[in-house]
């Protein structure tokens, strides 16, 4: 049996094109990629203008560069970002500019050792299935026709394109400016630490909260391309430093931005970690208090549906999406909620852009936290009270063998009554398997879109209840 003819190296996941620096990511795949992404556009464009920004991540600088000159090559006239922008300003350019697209060197809150690419179409929203695919099979051909390495280097010698160099800060904090109630933010004269983990949010967050009279203690802004060995993820290890400086300087939260500042971490007045899926829910009641928009809300499938919850008790529904911001951004797009979330620290709101936006969220909790003058923590205990009921959602990921995968992927395919000593209430596989139960608890188990893993997501009406149907549902998928 043949194997198919060469398959593209270029896989686009939930979020792009991401690969091990040197071992996946190099010159030759991203002049591949982007020759291909050049091919895509002068399809469906006549004499179209390409964004390309990146992140601070090793050789982000040399990859954008190279993706300049084959752009200008393939007659693309671009603008290159004058230094590291994070994702949504990226988004935002494309609406206000009237861009035909950007192409945005980022891994986002990956580790070190990743770099990635993301290519945004002129609807500013992330690439849609469509789009990636149609690229991919553009590499393929390209590799069929003359091998790995099919493309030159775009230049040779100094004959280099001048640059088109631009700077998209002010456009888009201005556009920040607009939709946070920084009045409110103003009065509550509260203190915040915010933490940009070396990415690209530096100078972002910090900023707009300081022009606006906002006692701001900022950290880690400084570029650090190894992100202290731990990497620009908003987890709860990740944000330990935050964590001191906020109870070291008793600030009223820790906002943090990952990478490419498109997700969001919280830490409350006392130190504690606000899970993302808490926020979200916590935020889209904030403004359908405060903004009057009396609209449903969109999450993904792995979200908690404590936001469907909140929209309920403002008699709205809520909209449940696969796993990937692109299908939440239609939805912004067309203008049919109010805020769309992710449980991975993702979320944007009506009027903004289709694509995950971390500095507007963390402006968003600030605002919510001087508006309602309450901590977190006591937030979410109220928003308990008022739905008559509690979330807690946990997720777990696991690397596995070949035959762990197999086994798992068995065991969800199964078509029963009752699962773990539960009765099943429905089966969902819009995106890997949801499983919900009579108690109102639900689990679901996907393979990642961006990393080797199997993603575990569980949630029940207690911290106990959870933990114990993480624990079962582990022993049944891994051992089972």
């Amino acid at each position: 049996m043949n194997p198919s003819p060469n398959p593209s190296p270029i896989k686009f996941g939930t979020s792009g094109w991401r690969g091990l620096i040197a071992d996946d990511f190099t010159f030759a795949n991203v002049r591949l990629a982007v020759t291909a992404i050049a091919d895509h556009v002068n399809s469906k464009t006549k004499n179209p203008t390409i964004l390309v920004g990146y992140d601070p991540r090793f050789y982000s600088e040399e990859f954008s560069q190279l993706a300049v000159d084959i752009l200008n090559q393939n007659g693309i006239r671009t603008l290159l970002c004058d230094t590291f922008t994070p994702t949504p300003a990226i988004a935002y350019e494309i609406t206000r500019s009237k861009l035909d697209g950007a192409i945005n060197f980022t891994a986002s809150h990956n580790p070190a050792q990743y770099h990635g690419l993301k290519f945004s179409s002129a609807d500013a929203g992330p690439a849609l299935p469509e789009v990636t695919k149609d690229i991919e099979a553009r590499v393929s051909k390209m590799v069929e026709k003359d091998g790995p390495f099919p493309i030159k280097p775009a230049t040779s010698g100094d004959k280099r394109a001048a640059n088109e160099m631009v700077n998209i800060r002010e456009a888009y904090l201005q556009r920040l400016e607009q939709l946070v109630r920084f009045d409110a933010l103003h009065q509550a004269k509260a203190h915040f630490v915010c933490d940009a983990l070396h990415g690209c949010g530096a100078g972002y967050l910090d900023n707009v909260l300081t022009r606006h009279g906002i006692a701001v203690q900022a950290m880690r802004l400084n570029r650090d391309t190894l992100f202290d060995g731990t990497g620009p993820d908003v987890s709860e290890p990740n944000l330990a430093p935050l964590r001191k400086a906020v109870l070291d300087s008793s600030a009223i939260a820790g906002l943090a931005t990952d990478g490419d500042a498109d997700r969001f971490g919280v830490i409350d007045r006392d130190g504690t970690w606000i899970q993302p899926n808490h926020i979200l829910a916590l935020l889209y009641d904030y403004l359908v208090e405060t903004r009057q928009w009396h609209m449903p809300a969109a999450r993904s499938v792995a979200t908690t549906e404590m936001m469907d919850a909140v929209a309920k008790s403002h008699g709205q529904k809520i909209y449940q999406t696969p796993v990937g911001f692109k299908y939440i951004g239609q939805l912004i797009r067309e203008d049919k909620i109010a805020m769309g979330g992710e449980e991975s620290a993702g979320l944007t709101i009506r009027g903004h852009v289709p694509e995950k936006d971390g500095i507007l969220a963390c402006l968003l909790v600030a605002e919510m936290l001087a508006a309602r003058g309450t901590s977190i923590d006591e937030q979410v205990k109220a928003l308990f009270k008022k739905l008559g009921r509690e979330f807690w959602p946990v997720r777990e990921n696991f690397h596995l063998t070949d035959e762990q995968k197999a086994n798992a992927v068995r065991q969800v395919a199964i078509d029963a009554s009752t699962l773990l000593g539960r009765k099943i209430l429905s089966v969902d596989r819009t995106d890997g398997a949801k499983f919900v139960f009579e108690d109102g608890s639900w689990m679901l188990v996907r393979l990642s879109g961006t990393e080797p893993l199997l993603r575990l997501y569980v949630e029940a009406p207690s911290l106990e209840a959870s933990t114990k149907l993480t624990s079962e549902a582990k022993y049944w998928l891994l051992d089972g």
